[in-house]
């Protein structure tokens, strides 16, 4: 009896401590924090990432900038996808790729991001989370080709302004991500799975700044140095003071893929206008939005020991 209690206890230790599968759909090489929310997401250890789908403009430039990222810092098992190009503009991250080319990467890219975020969703065993910090143009486009995909996953993503905007001030932007593509933005809400986003009015306020980015700054981890790489050649860098970083609004909604314990989130009912202005109306959506914190520097501090000391794989 003893014996079989100690495996059904194992099995259930097992399933308690597996990690959240997760697919990361990113603009990264536009803000440089979907660099700081990619390195997050690997060096603290707390997800699963099955796959990761570049977005919006050159997504086929921006494949080469995720593969240098996960060959620098040794993570090459994790497949990229090139998602929808909607542009050639030029990455600000171009001079950190200068010189690499995809036939130096030894990891697997899948030149239909689109096929294979629906494939990886369909043949999982467990529920994934979409974690989504660019435009939505991608996962419109995934539930529009495979309705069903609505039921095996649910949606964190860095999207809206419900009652703070930019800089901190009081009343709602039109958030980056959901205005440039509010119709895509409107078939991803209009699709029946959960949905939770991280807008302005908490991660709007995330920037490292004296101590915390000395700590990076000091640190020798591949994972520190990267980031740091990239940031330092960002073409927006001049913006923004030597000693702190800039706005780092995708790193909370990575974060919140494996906890919320540093946010409250509420249900409200949302809705879309024609500008891509995000707004609570009877009629909307019910959405769990992450609208203020409960503990800012437990974030922050996850977000450094991410950085110098990343968890191995």
């Amino acid at each position: 009896m003893n014996k079989y209690l100690f495996l059904i206890l194992s099995l259930f230790s097992l399933t308690a401590t597996a990690l959240p599968q997760i697919i990361l759909d990113t603009d990264i090489g536009d803000d440089i924090d979907d660099t700081w929310a990619l390195i997050h997401l690997l060096g603290a250890g707390k997800v699963d990432l099955k796959l990761i789908v570049t977005a919006c403009d050159d997504t086929e430039t921006k494949v080469k900038l995720v593969a240098r990222i996960l060959q620098t810092i040794n993570r090459t098992d994790i497949p990229i996808g090139k998602g929808i190009k909607t542009s050639s503009k030029e990455i600000n991250q171009s001079a950190w790729i200068e010189n690499y080319s995809l036939e130096e990467y030894k990891g697997k890219v899948f030149d239909n991001g689109i096929d294979i975020l629906i494939e990886t969703i369909r043949n999982s065993k467990e529920p994934i989370t979409l974690c989504v910090i660019g435009p939505m143009t991608n996962i419109a486009k995934a539930v529009e080709l495979a309705p069903d995909i609505a039921q095996k996953s649910k949606i964190v993503a860095m999207a809206g302004s419900i009652y703070i905007g930019y800089g901190g001030k009081e009343g709602r932007d039109c958030e980056y991500n959901v205005c440039r593509d509010a119709e895509s933005a409107r078939k991803v809400f209009s699709a029946p799975w959960e949905i939770t986003i991280i807008p302005l009015d908490t991660c709007g306020s995330i920037i490292l700044k004296g101590e915390k980015y000395q700590k990076i700054e000091a640190s020798q981890s591949p994972f520190a140095r990267t980031v740091l790489e990239n940031y330092n050649i960002w073409t927006n860098r001049k913006h923004y003071p030597k000693d702190e970083s800039s706005v780092l609004f995708d790193t909370l909604a990575g974060y919140c893929t494996w906890t919320e314990d540093v946010v409250e989130i509420k249900t409200l009912n949302l809705s879309i206008d024609k500008e891509g202005k995000t707004y609570p109306d009877e009629k909307g959506r019910p959405v769990r939005c992450a609208l203020t914190w409960k503990d800012k520097e437990k974030f922050e501090n996850s977000l450094i020991e991410a950085l110098i000391h990343p968890a191995k794989p």
